[in-house]
């Protein structure tokens, strides 16, 4: 399993910040969009700004933290979330990370990006 490619204080900072700034203009701005997740434990709605590219039903998100952000296992657990991009918003279904070892499933740039990182994968629901 890849290491994070971040230094471990920056999601905090992330997630206090900069995901405030980007979460308004994100869903608008290929590559951005935001992924839409219910927490675990809360119950509560959250929005998470990422980069995200599709081909074709499969919605596909890079992991430069690591899998164990809370809107990752927010998605893995629910097995289900949100995704608004390109000013659209599309439901996505069947979460999963795919490390290099799988990555064969995978467009050629995803797929160069498993050395890199884990990435994640869903289903857009038309």
């Amino acid at each position: 399993m890849p290491k994070p490619l971040m230094p471990s204080w920056l999601p905090s900072f992330n997630k206090k910040v900069t995901n405030r700034i980007q979460g308004v203009y994100a869903p608008y701005l290929p590559p951005l969009a935001v992924v839409v997740h219910r927490g675990r434990r809360s119950g509560r709605e959250y929005r998470t700004p990422v980069t995200a590219f599709r081909s074709g039903s499969r919605l596909i998100i890079g992991l430069p933290y690591g899998r164990d952000t809370d809107w990752v296992r927010n998605l893995l657990a629910e097995g289900r979330g949100g995704v608004e991009r390109l000013g659209r918003a599309r439901r996505i279904a069947h979460p999963r990370v795919v490390t290099a070892a799988e990555a064969d499933v995978l467009p050629l740039p995803a797929r160069s990006a498993t050395r890199y990182m884990d990435i994640l994968v869903a289903d857009i629901e038309d």
